[in-house]
């Protein structure tokens, strides 16, 4: 029964400003002064994580106090949804039990709905670099949101029209725009990629795209592989022919500061439970296409935003968890970024992905760093330690005497959380045969993930390749 009062464990949590220094990143070292395309640099210095405390950040997380029969646990499965920081429960805890109620109505938790609405929108705007809360849209996840968008641009497809799909993506920015292009008669033509640096082929694009093509649909990061992709360079080639673009961020917005001016995509698509949040997709929609839309929607309901594009009634909830998710990350920012509090939302949201990324290339290192000389071994995904800069730091491989499914097993036997599989990365895992051979483990390493837990991975796979 509630008792009126959120979990000890949760409130419990101290989030001091000042961290003593414990991590200082060099950019230099690991190539993260070539900026990842679509990225906001907040300032052009090497020394960026000042001051990184991981105990301070580790305990944000109730999660990693956990364990289980005395062992604690280690989330290696971030790619496939993160951590939620503590402030996002008490947030959606406390709307739950103190505004719970539908937005638009003359009562006190109804202002209070229409208000989380308001934040939540202008948060995430912030996030993404967006010029207006009036350019975001909530939904269940981004699939369902790529689904929902994909009925409304395909409207005026037309035989003989062309779009421009990925081998890459996550099937949730393939699959809704294949059925769309068959129900309409449009050809499909693919951007493969380079098995051997698992890039795009991006030479291929001129070939590609044309005066028919009415879409161009790519990834900024790979949910298997882990490359960042230029997305501002298929973006441009897309826009040339007056291509709409949708851009799936879902795996770089975690790590990286998204700029979606920069970028200059009609579309990008993000999941709050990936960085450190509720399960919620979010959409940016250009004003120029959103007002070009016919929206699928009741017919008694508004047709301002931000119910213009909204499938029906949001969780409040987990838009209020969301917004706290930025927050979090706009705290370190101001913890280990060198920004002020005071400062604008977005300033300290780049300066706490930025301090986060210097602080991650640390950990990527160390697992590339550990890896080496693993009998059977290989990964599939850029292994230079000296290009940090074209990955996110979610890692993919096989060992040769094992299947994945036996080492995410063996793994999970010493409390350590991963995944085996394609990871609806279906056009990829084709690509590469991999789909019938059980894919592979991807283990996704985060700016919670201490350096004493990649060596745990680490010496587990090792023992697993002998």
């Amino acid at each position: 029964m509630w008792n009126g009062q959120f979990p000890r464990t949760v409130l419990a949590l101290a989030r001091p400003v000042n961290a003593v220094s414990k991590c200082c990143v060099d950019f230099d070292n690991y190539g993260l002064n070539a900026r990842p395309p679509g990225t906001t640099r907040l300032k052009e210095h090497a020394m960026i994580a000042k001051g990184w405390d991981i105990e301070v950040v580790r305990a944000a997380f109730p999660a990693l106090r956990l364990a289980d029969e005395g062992i604690p646990r280690v989330y290696l499965d971030a790619p496939g949804g993160s951590q939620v920081a503590a402030r996002v429960i008490e947030r959606m805890s406390e709307v739950m039990l103190k505004s719970c109620a539908n937005e638009g109505g003359a009562f006190r938790t109804s202002h209070e709905s229409d208000r989380i609405m308001g934040d939540a929108h202008t948060a995430v705007a912030a996030l993404l670099g967006a010029t207006s809360p009036d350019e975001i849209v909530f939904g269940l996840n981004s699939t369902s949101l790529i689904f929902y968008f994909s009925r409304m641009i395909a409207h005026d497809w037309r035989a003989g029209d062309e779009i421009v799909l990925t081998r890459m993506d996550h099937d949730g920015n393939v699959g809704p725009w294949v059925i769309a292009a068959e129900e309409r008669g449009v050809t499909i033509r693919w951007l493969d990629f380079d098995p051997e640096t698992f890039e795009y082929r991006y030479e291929a694009l001129d070939g590609l795209i044309n005066s028919r093509t009415r879409l161009v649909a790519c990834n900024h990061a790979s949910n298997i592989f882990g490359t960042v992709n230029d997305v501002c360079r298929i973006v441009a080639a897309a826009k040339a022919v007056g291509a709409v673009t949708m851009v799936d961020a879902v795996q770089s917005t975690p790590h990286l500061p998204l700029d979606v001016a920069l970028i200059g995509c009609d579309l990008l698509a993000c999941s709050a439970y990936k960085f450190f949040g509720p399960h919620a997709g979010m959409m940016f929609v250009t004003a120029g296409l959103r007002d070009r839309l016919k929206p699928l929607k009741v017919r008694p309901a508004s047709w301002a935003m931000p119910f213009r594009l909204s499938p029906g009634t949001p969780s409040f909830e987990a838009q209020a968890g969301t917004q706290a998710a930025i927050e979090h990350i706009a705290w370190l920012g101001e913890c280990f970024g060198g920004v002020s509090a005071l400062a604008p939302l977005r300033e300290r949201i780049v300066a706490g992905l930025e301090a986060a990324t210097a602080y991650e290339a640390t950990l990527m290192d160390r697992f590339l760093t550990g890896i080496v000389g693993v009998p059977g071994f290989e990964l599939y995904g850029t292994g230079s330690r000296n290009r940090l800069n074209a990955r996110v730091p979610t890692f993919s491989f096989r060992l040769a005497k094992r299947s994945p499914q036996e080492i995410v097993q063996a793994l999970a036997e010493r409390n350590i959380f991963g995944w085996a599989g394609d990871f609806y990365a279906y056009e990829a895992s084709g690509r590469l045969g991999l789909r019938d051979k059980g894919g592979v483990v991807r283990l996704g390493l985060s700016h919670y993930t201490n350096l004493q837990e990649v060596d745990l991975a680490v010496e587990a796979i090792a023992r697993l390749g002998d």
